[in-house]
């Protein structure tokens, strides 16, 4: 059973930055896809970025050019650096992982942007 712990959220004034962690227990170097979600109170869940194995990045509009994804083999971890933050992005933030054999979720972490 791969395990999946995201960490990073907390709260920051606008146009602050946080990085978000993705820890995955089993090795990023296996996965197809790793993706983060977010979704705020009342809202549907939103795929904001995504890294493939081959490390193709894509992200939503509304992120593009403030938000960056990236991974440490080394660490089994993928990041989500988020600069330049608005309180649009407040939300709950989680991470999926895609392996061969199924898609596996954290529990998500935080996100509060203050005005």
């Amino acid at each position: 059973q791969v395990q999946v712990v995201e960490s990073g959220g907390g709260l920051v004034q606008a146009g602050g930055s946080l990085r978000l962690s993705c820890a995955a227990s089993g090795s990023i170097y296996n996965f197809i896809f790793v993706y983060w979600y977010r979704q705020a109170p009342g809202k549907e869940r939103e795929l904001v970025a995504g890294i493939s194995s081959g490390d193709r990045t894509n992200y939503v509009d509304s992120v593009k050019g403030r938000f960056t994804i990236s991974r440490d083999n080394a660490k089994n971890t993928v990041y989500l650096q988020m600069n330049s933050l608005k309180p649009e992005d407040t939300a709950a933030y989680y991470c999926k992982v895609v392996y061969p054999t199924g898609d596996y979720w954290g529990q998500g972490t935080q996100v509060t942007v203050s005005s």
